[in-house]
């Protein structure tokens, strides 16, 4: 079961991930959405679509654009549509 965990919180845990270009994209259904905040940065991939990003609020402490997803990915991303990656400090462990 793979989890993403920051600041000791695990954020999402699932065993129905999708890895793609080594990052590991976590099913919507198994983020703890009560840490998620939507900011407003986009991002374009010329294969995947456009990317909308997540803040992460854990207490009192912010991990501006942490995690992101593809909510209208394009056909060849398809499968991992809606899922949500995460970097800076966010660990993912396998």
């Amino acid at each position: 079961m793979a989890k993403a965990v920051w600041n000791g919180v695990v954020l999402a845990e699932s065993d129905r991930c999708e890895t793609v270009e080594g990052v590991r994209y976590f099913p919507p259904d198994s983020i703890h959405r009560e840490y998620f905040r939507v900011n407003d940065t986009k991002t374009t991939c010329h294969w995947k679509g456009e990317a909308r990003y997540y803040d992460i609020v854990v207490g009192d402490q912010v991990s501006e654009g942490a995690a992101w997803h593809y909510p209208s990915a394009m056909d060849a991303a398809k499968h991992f549509e809606g899922y949500v990656a995460f970097w800076k400090d966010v660990e993912v462990e396998a």
